[in-house]
């Protein structure tokens, strides 16, 4: 368990406080590491994972007034233990007033390359350099993964987000690899479509979108229109994959310090990872326990917290969970 930044410490409190209620036969090695750490804590935590191979973490805030030589210790994160599937399954949620319903996206993001290589220079004087990275290999593997997945789901399309019309090596690389494994599974429709319009398709038509699958700066972006479209950051929960670890975060990237300690912060989304969380550690009747109790808790509007609409606090929600859990053991 890495708490992180903002609302990181707090949200991991009622984790704790939630698996007890259920029972849940996991004990959490507590790793505390946010933006401020060195490298010693980075290093501990990989350690950690790597130890436990599942971790739930907390949001790692990069302050970007720190000079270049600082490197964002999420994407350290993601590269150093090979986490190159980013999965988040947006679905409109029970009883939240939204401007779309029946939103039903999965998007499956490659974590490790494109834009977020960390590789920039001044080549001349006033003129910065920044590469983004697209390999053949990791692109077949997170196309792989995504038509896997879409499989495993019974899913009967998937979309490939890329901007191949104008950077027609970099994203015709990533856009080739795509149709080339789409190819082995014919049951599945496979199309592609240009960043920018993808972006409007969703905020205009977001049904339309079954699976989708894009490099790493796109995959941020989407997820975030994503995260908009079905409630915000409170309610939806996201997973990293990798060959052989794996970490369980909330879809949103934004720590919530405007909100700590004030009772007000919406406990919906961790919980809902740490489901994800029990899911892969072969623990479904315990996901599926707290899972059943999170989502009745939010059909309740009258413990909806100010975050979609509501003037309930951290604490209505998380008694109302845990009394669902107690009605059902």
């Amino acid at each position: 368990m890495i708490p992180g930044d903002g609302l990181g410490p707090e949200l991991m409190l009622q984790v704790k406080t939630v698996f007890r209620c259920a029972c849940v036969p996991v004990d959490f090695e507590v790793v505390h590491m946010n933006s401020t750490s060195g490298e010693e804590d980075f290093h501990y935590a990989i350690m950690s994972v790597r130890r436990n191979c599942v971790a739930l973490k907390g949001i790692i805030e990069t302050n970007h007034n720190l000079p270049p030589s600082h490197k964002s210790r999420s994407n350290m994160f993601r590269t150093a233990l090979d986490l190159y599937a980013h999965v988040i399954h947006f679905q409109s949620p029970p009883a939240v007033r939204t401007r779309h319903n029946d939103i039903d996206i999965v998007v499956v993001r490659e974590n490790t390359e494109g834009e977020y290589s960390n590789l920039e220079y001044e080549s001349v004087k006033g003129v910065i350099e920044s590469l983004k990275i697209i390999t053949k290999a990791k692109s077949l593997r997170i196309a792989e993964y995504a038509f896997q997945l879409a499989q495993e789901m019974g899913r009967k399309k998937v979309t490939a987000v890329h901007k191949a019309n104008i950077m027609k090596l970099g994203d015709g690389l990533f856009l080739q690899c795509c149709r080339e494994v789409a190819s082995r599974y014919p049951q599945i429709t496979f199309e592609g479509i240009v960043v920018d319009n993808a972006t409007m398709q969703l905020v205009s038509r977001p049904q339309q979108f079954d699976v989708m699958v894009m490099p790493n700066l796109y995959g941020n972006i989407v997820n975030s229109i994503c995260t908009g479209l079905v409630g915000g950051p409170g309610i939806v929960p996201g997973a990293n994959y990798g060959p052989i670890y794996a970490v369980f975060e909330t879809a949103a990237k934004q720590s919530g310090r405007d909100v700590v300690n004030k009772n007000m912060a919406n406990p919906t989304a961790m919980l809902l990872a740490s489901c994800i969380m029990l899911d892969y550690l072969k623990l479904p009747s315990y996901a599926t326990t707290i899972r059943t109790a999170v989502l009745a808790s939010l059909k309740d509007t009258d413990i909806h917290t100010p975050d979609i609409g509501g003037q309930g606090t951290t604490m209505d929600v998380i008694n109302n969970v845990k009394n669902h859990i107690n009605a059902v053991n």
